[in-house]
């Protein structure tokens, strides 16, 4: 069966139009190794104690600019809590100027008050660091210790221990500020080889 002139006429029309740009809604949401950053923030946040931990890439190994743990006393309401947790980063943040901020992946918890909690104290904490521009990433909790212990389900204490032999830092880090510089330092890894799974950008 033929064709008219005008039907031939539009898929020329059609043939002829540039390419449309992939929406970027549809490409994978992915922290690829690029432009390596420097200096990197791990994040492990909750509302009473939110840790956090930055290190500088440097050989022979990273070197540790700063961590500690953002307390909160059980008498302070969660907005205090909150304000808290945001200005005490932006203060890390201004300090440092990190350029990638790393997370812990959530996990499930089967109690929903925690569950509530927690999402309050991570959100006012990516909050803060798409504030001020930061690429922000998440490791899962399983992937984390395996890159440090070389155990996924390792405890936080053997965590800890690990980040200090590998940042050789002179004290244990107390726990979530080791949580934090965990992800630090695996982040770190990833950067340095190529990775089948790579963080999730978030």
């Amino acid at each position: 069966m033929g064709i008219t002139a005008q039907q031939l006429k539009r898929m020329e029309e059609r043939l002829n139009r540039p390419p449309r740009a992939v929406a970027r809604a549809l490409e994978p949401a992915l922290c690829l190794n690029h432009h390596p950053h420097q200096i990197i923030l791990g994040l492990d946040p909750s509302l009473r104690g939110t840790g956090y931990g930055v290190i500088r890439l440097a050989e022979p190994h990273p070197h540790t600019l700063a961590h500690g743990t953002i307390s909160c006393p059980p008498a302070w309401p969660h907005s205090r809590c909150l304000v808290n947790i945001v200005q005490t980063l932006r203060e890390v943040l201004k300090q440092h100027q990190p350029t990638v901020c790393v997370v812990e992946g959530i996990f499930y918890a089967q109690n929903l008050q925690t569950a509530i909690l927690m999402g309050e104290a991570r959100g006012a904490a990516l909050a803060t660091m798409a504030e001020a521009g930061l690429e922000v990433c998440e490791i899962a909790p399983r992937k984390v210790k395996q890159a440090i212990v070389g155990y996924g389900a390792a405890q936080k204490l053997a965590v800890a221990r690990m980040v200090q032999r590998l940042l050789h830092l002179a004290a244990l880090p107390a726990p979530d500020a080791a949580d934090a510089l965990a992800l630090a330092l695996t982040h770190a890894r990833e950067q340095g080889r190529y990775a089948l799974t790579p963080p999730r950008r978030i």
